[in-house]
């Protein structure tokens, strides 16, 4: 008798009739080597070699866990409380996935607290060093080909940097030549961080939760 995909009967790995424990519905391969989908009764091949669930029940499977644990995907618009583009979908709608702000819902307060960042962009082969509290705003009008890193603080930590690194600094400007000593200083400022802006993101949403709780949101962590 045939099987939906054309063997004559189950069979093992070696081509002969299986003889191991469970049913063969469940661990049998076809002749070309495909797996049976799991689930008692249903003859359709797997999906994945390693998950033996067709495209069927894969698909329940998936809405099952986004239902009892959400889907992370981008937020229908950027988070008001953080600027976060990332959400957590559920069936009951979306929360933002750094402050879990429930989209829809306007913020406790509709003016994201003030998180002072001193910034590294770098054009060609230099690197300018200033600091805001926009910094999406502040990019926008400048000239710039990649974003280094972040450092949280405000004027003084940035006056800060200027001093130590006066003497590879361009006359009456805040960028710097992209030599050895401050590229050793961004590199120790973006160790462990894949993208500058979540780390800013998350700063947002730690401001947002001290804020929150009426605790001082403090500029800068030196």
């Amino acid at each position: 008798m045939r099987h939906p995909f054309g063997a004559e009967e189950p069979v093992d790995g070696t081509g002969g009739p299986w003889e191991g424990p469970g049913s063969p519905d469940v661990r049998v391969a076809d002749y070309r080597g495909r797996m049976r989908c799991a689930i008692p009764g249903c003859a359709a091949a797997a999906a994945l070699d390693d998950l033996p669930l067709c495209d069927d029940h894969l698909e329940q499977a998936h809405a099952v866990v986004e239902r009892d644990r959400g889907g992370v995907d981008v937020l229908p618009s950027p988070c008001p409380a953080c600027a976060s583009r990332l959400g957590v979908h559920y069936p009951s709608g979306w929360l933002c996935a750094v402050c879990e702000w429930r989209y829809g819902e306007a913020p406790a307060e509709s003016t994201p607290p003030r998180v002072d960042v001193v910034y590294y962009l770098r054009h060609g082969d230099r690197i300018k060093i200033g600091t805001t509290a926009n910094p999406r705003t502040r990019f926008a009008a400048l000239t710039w080909e990649e974003l280094l890193g972040f450092e949280r603080g405000d004027r003084t930590v940035e006056r800060r940097r200027h001093e130590q690194f006066a003497e590879l600094r361009f006359p009456g400007s805040e960028w710097f030549r992209a030599e050895p000593p401050l590229i050793e200083h961004v590199e120790r400022v973006r160790a462990g961080v894949g993208d500058p802006w979540a780390l800013h993101a998350r700063w947002v949403s730690e401001a947002v939760a001290l804020r929150a709780q009426g605790l001082p949101v403090h500029g800068s962590h030196e």
